[in-house]
């Protein structure tokens, strides 16, 4: 499939694609949209920023034109992935293609969410907790849902969805097209894909875990003392926007107020906001209005923002998986992006396991070793004080000298006390 025009879908559905500017398809768009579009379960996996989204958006809104007693459920791990998703769908909507939708995210108003239930929205999207709201409250009804979406399943299972999604899928007809998709591919989607997918056909596109090649990786050795001192360094030096990733939610406020007082353009993205706030925060960092985003890991995905130039970790992720969706907020679309990393002597274990799971045969380098060894030798040497201290007449065979490694300032003496100084008078 060279372009979207040779799709065997709606006229109207071409046309719109051709107005939002889709003309090329992605690999992993034209190797899974003939498929999804003949209705086969999909098992697929992709690098991200390689285009899933409109690889299953497509086939769901030509299946909901095609009969327009049926509909669509695309489950999300996160809400700014579920919002990322519905803005593609609104992009391929238009006059002619009038199909009603609903948004499912916490954090948003119940009340909007049942006003876009109550219009017959045929496109649900949602995250598994707010989707389980509706249902308890009756107010979804799943019935008709002949096209199921879980997307970034790997991440879903991460999150401790997976009774909520099971739970959902009692709510769906047995007879549906199911497509899966995830960024990797552990042993916990294939005993999912082997229970709830039927004869799935199985699409790769890249590597699994090694991330694109467009972009560039650096690692900085460095201290924790020193990190922020090195971030305005790097900052000084890149030019373009800039995604910063840290541990903690505390850790991104904080350092945030730290750009803001050094005159720096910045924003924090992280779980504790509210969702307008969250949504405040990616538009204008979208609009260039803020050139520095600091993020947790919860913006590791669903954030597809082109014009993000360079990642930096603050700090290295929790999970070593995440370093491959971290990076790939940045060289999007087949363009060039880089990646710095942060390294202190405490990262050692989690940057092995992060090497390891990007190449099996690697051999963690004698940096370490080498960083390690320079910063116990810091206070070699320092003056005659450490030098002499062999000769110094404390230095009794068999006897510990308490004060030998301690700088004494000028004019210093002991004071020689009585024993009977302290002792109370009769």
């Amino acid at each position: 499939m060279i372009n979207f025009n040779e799709l065997p879908i709606d006229i109207n559905l071409k046309s719109t694609l051709k107005n939002s500017n889709f003309i090329k398809p992605t690999p992993i768009q034209s190797q899974s949209i003939p498929v999804a579009l003949s209705g086969k379960d999909i098992l697929g996996t992709a690098q991200t920023g390689t285009g899933k989204t409109l690889a299953f958006t497509i086939p769901l809104i030509n299946k909901l034109i095609l009969n327009k007693d049926t509909a669509g459920l695309i489950i999300c791990p996160t809400r700014e992935l579920a919002s990322q998703v519905m803005n593609t769908i609104l992009k391929l909507k238009s006059e002619k293609i009038n199909i009603g939708h609903a948004l499912l995210i916490g954090g948003e108003s119940m009340h909007r969410q049942l006003k876009q239930l109550n219009k017959r929205a045929r496109i649900i999207v949602g995250t598994p907790g707010r989707i389980n709201d509706h249902l308890k409250r009756r107010s979804l009804n799943l019935s008709k849902v002949s096209y199921l979406v879980l997307d970034e399943t790997d991440r879903m299972l991460d999150m401790g969805f997976t009774p909520q999604i099971e739970l959902i899928l009692k709510f769906i007809p047995k007879n549906h097209q199911t497509l899966l998709f995830s960024a990797t591919l552990p042993n916990n989607i294939l005993r999912i894909s082997h229970k709830y997918l039927n004869n799935p056909e199985r699409i790769s596109v890249g590597s699994l875990v090694t991330p694109i090649e467009k972009i560039k990786q650096e690692v900085f050795q460095t201290t924790q003392e020193k990190k922020y001192d090195e971030l305005i360094n790097q900052l000084f030096e890149r030019k373009g926007s800039i995604l910063v990733f840290v541990k903690t939610k505390h850790g991104a406020d904080k350092i945030v107020k730290k750009l803001k007082f050094d005159d720096h353009s910045a924003e924090a993205i992280h779980g504790n906001l509210r969702q307008s706030k969250r949504d405040r925060v990616i538009r204008g960092f979208r609009a260039g209005k803020h050139r520095i985003l600091v993020a947790t890991d919860v913006a590791a995905r669903g954030l597809d923002i082109p014009l993000i130039q360079h990642v930096i970790n603050f700090d290295l992720p929790q999970v070593p998986e995440d370093y491959i969706h971290r990076v790939g907020r940045t060289g999007r679309a087949g363009k060039d992006g880089s990646a710095l990393t942060f390294l202190t002597n405490n990262d050692q274990k989690t940057w092995r396991e992060i090497q390891k799971l990007i190449d099996p045969n690697f051999n963690l380098q004698k940096n370490f070793n080498n960083f390690k060894k320079n910063k116990s030798n810091k206070f070699r040497k320092k003056g005659k004080f450490f030098r002499n201290e062999s000769k110094s007449h404390n230095n009794k065979p068999g006897k510990k000298n308490k004060f030998k490694n301690r700088k004494r300032p000028k004019n210093f003496s002991f004071k020689k006390f009585k024993k009977n100084r302290f002792r109370k008078k009769r």
